[in-house]
C-alpha cells in the first residue's frame, strides 16, 4: 500500500500530528509520499524521494491532516482519482474525521483492510447565460448563491427541473448536500440529514419569504437559481466556502449531482449520530 499525506500545516497541530504519522507509518513498514507542490514550504525534513509530482494518481489511499475544511479539498481531489482518503483531526470539531491525532494507534488497521468506507454525494455547479456555460466547481459541502458586497437582500427564483418552486427575498440561498446538513446550513436553521441518504437540499438564509423552511429534493433534481424579473444586483456564489464568484443578473446557477463521490475511510465503528452527539459534546451544545 502507497498512502499520500496532505497535512494543512495552518492548523497549529497538524504539525505534531503529521510527524506522528509518519513516525507510525515507518514503523508499519509502509510506503508514504507528499505532494511535490508543497516542497518547498515543508516545514519536516523529510527525503526528496518521499515527494510526487502526481500524488493522487500513485498513491491508494489518501491521509488528510488538518479540519474539515481541508478535509473537503482533499476529499474533492481524491474523488476525482477514485481515491478514499482517510481524515486525521488536526483542528477543532471536525465531522468528517476518521481519527484524531491521538488515535494513530488505529493506523495498522488501515494496513491490514480493517475498515469500511462512507460513499458522500458531491454536486457540481454551473453559471449559465445566454452566450456560454461555465464550470464553477463541485462542492462536497454545500454552494451559497448571496448577496454581493452590499448589505441588502436579493430577489431570487428558485426552480427544480425547470419548474418554479418558490421566490425568496433574502440574503440568500444555501444548496447542500447531506455531508454539508451539519454546515452552514445547519447554522441557518436547516436538519441535519444522515449522509447516507442520496439527496439535495435547499435552505434559505434570513428570508422574508413566507417559505422559509428548507426543502429537500431527489438527487436526480436539477435546482437552477437566478435573479427575479431580472432584478439589478449583485450575487456571488461560492462553493464550499473555497471560491467565490460574482455574477451578471442574466446568469442562471445550475446545481446537481456529480458522477464522482468522495469516500471517507472509517476505521472505528462509530456511526454519524454517535460521531455527531460526540462533537457536540465537546463544544457544549
Amino acid at each position: 500500500m502507497k498512502i499520500g499525506i496532505v497535512p494543512n500545516f495552518t492548523r497549529k497541530k497538524a504539525l505534531k500530528v503529521a510527524v506522528d504519522t509518519i513516525e507510525c507509518l515507518s514503523k508499519l513498514n509502509i510506503d508514504f509520499y507528499f505532494d511535490r507542490a508543497c516542497r518547498f514550504d515543508f516545514p519536516i525534513s523529510v527525503d526528496e524521494s518521499k515527494f510526487s509530482d502526481n500524488l493522487y494518481e500513485f498513491v491508494d489511499v489518501i491521509i488528510a491532516i488538518g479540519g474539515d475544511g481541508s478535509f473537503i479539498h482533499t476529499a474533492k481531489t481524491a474523488a476525482l482519482h477514485k481515491k478514499p482518503v482517510l481524515c486525521i483531526n488536526a483542528g477543532n470539531l471536525a465531522f468528517l474525521a476518521g481519527l484524531e491525532g491521538n488515535e494513530l494507534q488505529f493506523l495498522e488497521k488501515l494496513i491490514s483492510g480493517q475498515y469500511t468506507t462512507d460513499k458522500r454525494l458531491l454536486l457540481e455547479v454551473t453559471a449559465k447565460t445566454e452566450n456560454k456555460c461555465e464550470f464553477l466547481g463541485y462542492c462536497l459541502n454545500d454552494v451559497v448563491v448571496a448577496r454581493g458586497k452590499d448589505i441588502k437582500l436579493v430577489d431570487l427564483d428558485v426552480f427544480c427541473d425547470e419548474r418554479k418552486i418558490n421566490s425568496y427575498r433574502a440574503d440568500g440561498v444555501i444548496i447542500s448536500t447531506p455531508t454539508g446538513s451539519t454546515a452552514y446550513s445547519w447554522s441557518a436553521g436547516g436538519p441535519v440529514i444522515d449522509p447516507n441518504l442520496q439527496c439535495i437540499m435547499l435552505t434559505p438564509i434570513c428570508t422574508h419569504s413566507p417559505l422559509n423552511r428548507s426543502l429537500v429534493f431527489d438527487d436526480k433534481s436539477c435546482l437552477t437559481v437566478k435573479s427575479s424579473n431580472n432584478i439589478s444586483q449583485e450575487i456571488s456564489v461560492s462553493t464550499d466556502g473555497e471560491t467565490t464568484v460574482v455574477l451578471s443578473n442574466n446568469t442562471e446557477i445550475n446545481i446537481s449531482k456529480s458522477n464522482f463521490y468522495a469516500e471517507f475511510i472509517r476505521i472505528k465503528s462509530e456511526e454519524f449520530f454517535d460521531i455527531l452527539n460526540s462533537k457536540l459534546t465537546q463544544r457544549g451544545v
